[in-house]
């Protein structure tokens, strides 16, 4: 019996593996405005949300200045000011309050159940080319509007059920890690040849990162998949790996310490029964 609860402990540690980290994930980083920015800051630099974000206000500007004559002249010269000024720190501060304000509306839905998408907002970007050109004295820039030129991340049909399973995920957030580390040590505490069961242990968390890490695979592909014909594939995936860089590095730091421990064990025997 002993045995066999040991052996059920173990399978429920690796189900649980996955369910501990997406339940820390949720908790931890969606639902921490400092870690989300974190999270979504490297975007800055990669080249295809660069792109989308520059097409996106370039669209959004372009005849909102009345130039007469010059009008195609000043909207190539808006275009080529917000490509320059992606390269730039300024760039980077306004993308990470872009993103902060993007994380407050994504809570704010949550909490009223209002909206059905998370955008960013590019007018800090707007205002920030604005105020370059301003200072560099080019003509008409005193004229750029700032307008809301809005960048969607995620859209959701059923806002109730993802308030509600937002919730549940925060509040297992915490004791969940903590179940699942004590299920793998009662697993061993319970069983009659406990190097064996550290092995299996060992095993089972490597099998738990797996899990995860073909979660988040599947998860990817699924989100891309259903994203509308318009929406850019390599800004979103981008996106999406930005999201869920938490869960690689754990699937991945999960899998070595499961191998370690079980490697750890066997060498332990071999060693021992070495006369």
């Amino acid at each position: 019996m002993r045995t066999i609860l040991s052996a059920v402990l173990i399978v429920l540690v690796a189900l649980l593996v996955p369910a501990s980290a997406v339940a820390y994930w949720a908790d931890r980083d969606l639902g921490d405005a400092d870690r989300y920015t974190a999270a979504m800051s490297p975007l800055a630099t990669d080249p295809a949300v660069r792109n989308v974000v520059v097409t996106q206000a370039s669209r959004a500007l372009a005849g909102q200045i009345d130039a007469g004559p010059f009008q195609g002249g000043v909207d190539a010269l808006l275009g080529e000011a917000l490509r320059s000024f992606a390269g730039t720190p300024a760039y980077r501060t306004a993308w990470d309050a872009a993103n902060r304000a993007a994380h407050a509306a994504f809570l704010e839905a949550l909490t009223t159940g209002d909206g059905n998408a998370v955008s960013i907002d590019l007018a800090p970007v707007i205002a920030e080319v604005k105020n370059e050109l301003v200072g560099d004295g080019v003509p008409f820039a005193d004229r750029i509007p700032v307008t809301r030129v809005s960048v969607e991340v995620m859209e959701y049909d059923n806002l109730g059920s993802l308030r509600k399973g937002f919730r549940m995920l925060q509040i297992a957030g915490v004791w969940l890690p903590v179940l699942t580390l004590v299920l793998a040590g009662a697993a061993i505490a319970v069983a009659v040849r406990r190097r064996r069961a550290v092995i299996a242990t060992g095993l089972g968390l490597a099998v738990g990162a797996g899990l995860l890490w073909i979660a988040v695979e599947v998860g990817r592909r699924l989100t891309l998949d259903d994203l509308p014909a318009d929406i850019d594939r390599p800004a979103a995936g981008a996106v999406y790996d930005a999201l869920t860089a938490f869960l690689r590095t754990t699937a991945w730091s999960v899998l070595a310490v499961g191998l370690a421990a079980a490697l750890a064990a066997w060498l332990a025997g071999r060693l021992r029964r070495t006369p």
